[in-house]
């Protein structure tokens, strides 16, 4: 099987959905350093300025850059056509992966939605294979692209002539 690079990249709500995702935890650190900034005046202050300047760059790192890098990195495939069928994923923002499930090992095809998709219309499809290695997730699809793989999926693993184990 010859190693593919996926084309297609997640909607492009994802990255405002991961960016919305990394922002919950710094706000809650950011409001915790304010409330301390108001009940503690009488520390240096140096002592608040610099868990402050901390936040600030977490805050940037984790909403604004890593969700755009993600969208950059993150690309998947369904490539039922080729001599191998398989599924295509390349993954991460700091450390990437590269993963690819041949059809004849597929064994489930399951749809997530948390809160945010549910509210931006995305969805998660999850492919469960007979590997050690575990699943391979396709993330931040538009739901009809993701209803789309899943009967695709579907469809092509129960005409298969070989059990996925």
């Amino acid at each position: 099987m010859t190693l593919v690079d996926p084309a297609n990249p997640p909607s492009r709500k994802a990255p405002m959905v991961w960016a919305l995702a990394g922002a919950v935890p710094w706000t809650v650190l950011a409001g915790i350093q304010v409330a301390w900034f108001v009940v503690d005046r009488q520390s240096p202050g140096w002592l608040h300025a610099v868990p402050a300047a901390l936040t600030v760059l977490g805050v940037v790192t984790f909403v604004v850059v890593a969700p755009l890098w993600r969208y950059r990195v993150h690309r998947w495939d369904v490539a039922l056509e080729v001599a191998t069928p398989a599924v295509f994923t390349r993954t991460g923002w700091l450390v990437q992966e590269r993963r690819i499930a041949p059809i004849s090992r597929v064994q489930t095809v399951d749809v997530h939605r948390g809160p945010l998709d549910r509210i931006f219309g995305l969805a998660n499809v999850t492919v469960t294979t007979a590997s050690s290695a575990g699943a391979v997730r396709i993330v931040a699809l538009d739901v009809e692209v993701a209803d789309r793989i899943v009967a695709r999926l579907t469809d092509v693993a129960a005409i298969g002539d070989r059990d996925a184990t």
